[in-house]
């Protein structure tokens, strides 16, 4: 019957729980509805199946019939008539499965017990924070502002080949750009344990509805009409789907996979809001790690991938801090996530550069993902986690921001001198 997000023996155990869950999260869903249509799509199971098993019955009283030389016409014609309604209650459960999975898809997971209850972004949790906010220039202006000075981000180039909210890397920030892919990748697969994957930067509605970009957020997506197909809006589609409707052998877990990827997002509902620059942009690269672990690890898992995560900017020398978020700001499918802000010094704000969630078994529901336990027993529910490791565009700002010096260069970090040929300074 199509795959829920959410069991649905969890939901009709736990009405309330939903109920609360549909509130804080500040979703509009259903459920009244949803439990309406499952308790009607049961009861047509069972009388769709009680007739079928009249059916066999009908069927074998006139193979005897036959056998016998004896007229069966009274039988055929029940079992015709028996045949008629199983195929009125076969469209009846159609329709109904149909607007289930529709109701289905709106219900959002539930948030783990550690999880603040709050409104929105105003009611994070800072849980702790890593260097000092600063800059090297005594009066830092804006990346937009020396990206230009420097010649390395040309806005208008970008505009003209693609519109407004895009922008090209030049020269020395191009290199800094494919520096930074390079560096992140080289540290989440030699130290960090991931396998590096290099997937498809477009991605099927099946996809894109495993890991819950869809339907809730298809008007943001940078769809192609005419096959149905996506550009990707994070990595995370693409890894996470790469097992869809496996079974895992339970040896090979934890499964861990990074990938740099261009994410696309048509940032539909953010027009005017943090729009100069990079600090918005509707193209932008990024390296994802993904996980696929068992469910006894995976909130032990979340705390390292934000860890990998942090690792990055501490080795670029970035400040940052980690906050848990709340109910009203926690995403429709993470059940836990944690926002490492990096602080940029031109534009004096603490900007998201990762999120890492852990969305326990709730995309594997629907992507199919499993695992067979090493012992035997029954294939299981992997829990899958993401996180940016980082997110490059306002990467590059903090670089940019807080590296500037009076002279007005940028410091390259030390760290992503050797992806720079050595480059220690941008002039």
């Amino acid at each position: 019957m199509g795959r829920s997000m959410l069991d649905l023996r969890f939901i009709r155990a736990n009405p309330d729980v939903v109920r609360k869950t549909i509130a804080d999260k500040g979703e509009k869903a259903d459920l009244d509805r949803l439990l309406s249509l499952d308790e009607e799509h049961r009861k047509l199971l069972v009388e769709s199946d009680a007739l079928k098993r009249e059916r066999n019955v009908e069927s074998e009283k006139i193979s005897v019939l036959k056998k016998e030389g004896g007229d069966a016409s009274r039988e055929i014609a029940r079992m015709r008539e028996v045949s008629a309604r199983i195929r009125d209650y076969d469209e009846r459960l159609g329709a109904v499965r149909g607007e289930l999975r529709t109701v289905e898809l709106t219900i959002p997971n539930v948030p783990h017990e550690t999880v603040p209850v709050g409104a929105d972004e105003d009611e994070n949790v800072v849980l702790r924070e890593w260097g000092e906010p600063g800059s090297l220039a005594s009066s830092p202006v804006p990346h937009w502002e020396i990206g230009e000075t420097l010649g390395i981000l040309d806005a208008k180039g970008a505009r003209r080949i693609a519109g407004s909210g895009f922008m090209a890397f030049v020269g020395a920030g191009a290199r800094l750009e494919r520096g930074l892919i390079g560096f992140m990748l080289d540290t989440h697969t030699r130290e960090h344990g991931y396998t590096e994957i290099s997937p498809p930067f477009i991605a099927n509605r099946a996809a894109m509805e495993g890991t819950g970009q869809l339907p809730k957020l298809e008007f943001d997506m940078y769809r192609c009409d005419e096959d149905d197909l996506f550009l990707i809006p994070t990595g995370e589609v693409p890894l996470t789907n790469v097992h869809r409707d496996e079974v895992i052998p339970g040896e090979r877990l934890p499964v861990k996979y990074a990938a740099y990827t261009p994410c696309f997002r048509r940032e539909a509902g953010s027009y005017g809001k943090d729009t100069r620059g990079l600090l918005r942009v509707h193209q932008f690269d990024k390296v994802e790690m993904v996980k696929l672990v068992e469910p006894e690890t995976s909130y032990d898992e979340l705390e390292s991938l934000t860890a990998n995560a942090e690792t990055v900017l501490q080795r670029l020398g970035l400040p940052y801090r980690v906050k848990v978020l709340c109910t009203g700001d926690l995403s429709f499918s993470a059940a836990k996530c944690y926002d490492i802000d990096v602080w940029s010094a031109g534009v004096q704000q603490w900007l998201e550069v990762s999120s890492c969630s852990n969305f326990e078994d709730f995309q594997a529901r629907r992507a199919g993902l499993k695992y067979q336990p090493e012992g035997g027993g029954k294939a299981r529910f992997v829990h899958t986690l993401n996180g940016s490791g980082v997110a490059m565009a306002r990467t590059v700002v903090a670089i940019l921001e807080n590296y500037q010096t009076d002279a007005g260069t940028i410091v390259v970090p030390e760290a992503l001198r050797p992806y720079m040929d050595g480059l220690e300074e941008i002039d």
